[in-house]
């Protein structure tokens, strides 16, 4: 599947915002905090941005936080429209009930994409089975570790240590002995702290 591989720097610029791409490494000379203005040319005169313009940037802003492409996100949409209830809190739940969404939660990995890396390469089980897709969505009971081959790794040695020092959400619990997180409850939209509006992204598909 495609995906994007250029600066992570340029979506935040892009986006208006500082998404914390790069987990860690955004706080220390982050390049938002120097030039925070879009990328491209500059232009020559102020222009104001549009509703349906506002409507895009949210969307894009929650494709870019959870690394995502436009047709698997639509696709998302289309399952928080089944859902029944309100779409836009739907949206943010199925996106937080991502797998690699969860590693990340967790403190498995400092970023979403490193959480993405993890589960592709196939170093986690999910419910005590290997699970390499990112998307797929957790459930309440489920339970996320390693797998025993990926213990005697480097990194997962470290992570022993620095994992002592994270903080997990409340409707997820660690073992922090064992590297073993379960999800407790569904999330809410609140506990998704996202810097996007579940209402706006229902509003820009709904013309």
């Amino acid at each position: 599947m495609a995906r994007y591989t250029g600066p992570n720097c340029r979506l935040c610029r892009r986006s208006g915002d500082k998404l914390f791409l790069k987990g860690a490494k955004c706080f220390n000379n982050c390049t938002f905090d120097k030039r925070s203005t879009p990328p491209g040319p500059k232009p020559t005169r102020r222009r104001r941005t549009s509703e349906r313009g506002e409507q895009l940037r949210d969307k894009q802003r929650a494709r870019y936080i959870y690394g995502i492409l436009e047709r698997q996100f639509r696709r998302t949409f289309g399952l928080a429209e089944r859902a029944g209830g309100v779409t836009g809190d739907n949206l943010m739940v199925i996106l937080e009930r991502r797998i690699d969404n969860v590693v990340y939660r967790l403190g498995f990995a400092d970023s979403r994409s490193q959480a993405r890396q993890l589960v592709r390469h196939g170093h986690l089980r999910l419910n005590n089975h290997t699970d390499d897709i990112p998307s797929s969505l957790v459930k309440e009971g489920d339970t996320i570790s390693f797998n025993e081959s990926s213990k005697k790794t480097e990194y997962y040695k470290g992570l022993l240590e620095s994992i002592k020092s994270k903080a997990v959400p409340n409707w997820l619990s660690l073992e922090r002995e064992t590297l073993t997180g379960k999800v407790l409850s569904l999330p809410t939209p609140d506990e998704a702290e996202a810097k996007f509006s579940g209402k706006t992204i229902v509003e820009y598909y709904s013309r």
